[in-house]
């Protein structure tokens, strides 16, 4: 089988968003390479390599791969090209998207999928939980919950900052009786993570199709679907229940929409952890919510990215 492998320039703080457009239109295979990454891991010692390159610098493009059936490629990635650039021109996220340069090429892909999967490796967050990619047997420490993904299927495996940082707070916050919302879920990793900490129940919603089939399957392989409920729905409308903790890793423009509204949803004295917030948007958000008489308690910060948490 051939491939038509799309690789799409962008920046890192719009990565993100690319790489979530082109995993609608594909089941083999998504990759942001990222040279601050490395030069990121290489100076914190938590991997090292056999050879670096001594010339790498931060900055430069963010490039985001597809892998597309060759034969749905003329008409998919147009689909694509416009979708990106929508989500540029609407100027809801406020990003900067760089060059959104397009490039593609043929390549040989009967084994690619398999070759795909190899770049997942366990991700260790926090003290308590690991990221694990289903098709991989990982044996825990006592300590341990692991979590497994279907990353084929999945937005989110843990190993963004944004995903990162709201599992730290999940870990600090929760108690064996939490309640726990996921707005805008993507692949279940925090709903399923709270579950496997020890949460009694969590809600999960997210507006796509595709987030809620994965969350759905990934609560299922996890063997927690009995205390997930994964519903396609917009932000929290409808939503019949309250959280003790209550999480939305999204666009600080749509957090910043959500303030009004999302104390409805939050137990007194919950815990309110919000990500996906760049720099330039976190003053936006911190004064949306604390004019809500919310408090503000924590600011965790990593690359481009901040996650908060609130206390109501």
């Amino acid at each position: 089988m051939k491939f038509t492998e799309l690789t799409i320039h962008t920046t890192a703080e719009a990565s993100e968003v690319v790489a979530d457009v082109l995993w609608r239109y594909t089941n083999y295979g998504v990759a942001i390479s990222d040279v601050s990454d490395v030069i990121a891991l290489q100076r914190n010692k938590s991997m090292y390599w056999d050879y670096i390159d001594d010339s790498l610098k931060e900055g430069g493009d963010v490039l985001v791969k597809a892998f597309i059936p060759l034969e749905s490629a003329p008409a998919t990635i147009p689909k694509i090209r416009a979708d990106i650039e929508e989500c540029k021109a609407n100027g809801k996220f406020y990003l900067k998207f760089g060059t959104l340069e397009a490039t593609q090429r043929t390549v040989e892909g009967d084994d690619w999928l398999e070759i795909w999967r190899k770049h997942f490796r366990p991700i260790h967050i926090g003290n308590k939980i690991v990221v694990c990619p289903e098709w991989i047997e990982y044996e825990p420490q006592q300590s341990e919950r692991v979590v497994k993904l279907d990353s084929n299927m999945a937005f989110g495996t843990g190993e963004h900052e944004t995903t990162a940082m709201c599992l730290r707070l999940l870990q600090h916050y929760l108690t064996p009786a939490s309640v726990c919302i996921d707005v805008g879920c993507g692949s279940g990793i925090l709903g399923i993570s709270a579950i496997k900490l020890g949460a009694s129940y969590a809600y999960l919603s997210d507006i796509d199709e595709i987030a809620v089939k994965s969350a759905t399957h990934n609560s299922e392989i996890n063997g927690v679907s009995d205390r997930v409920k994964v519903v396609r729905a917009d932000l929290l409308n409808n939503a019949d229940v309250k959280g003790d903790v209550v999480m939305a890793n999204i666009t600080a423009e749509i957090l910043v929409r959500l303030a009004p509204v999302i104390t409805q949803y939050l137990h007194r004295y919950g815990v309110l952890i919000l990500s996906g917030i760049i720099e330039s948007r976190l003053k936006s958000v911190i004064d949306a919510f604390t004019a809500q008489h919310l408090k503000l308690e924590k600011r965790l910060h990593e690359g481009e990215w901040y996650a908060l948490s609130f206390r109501l």
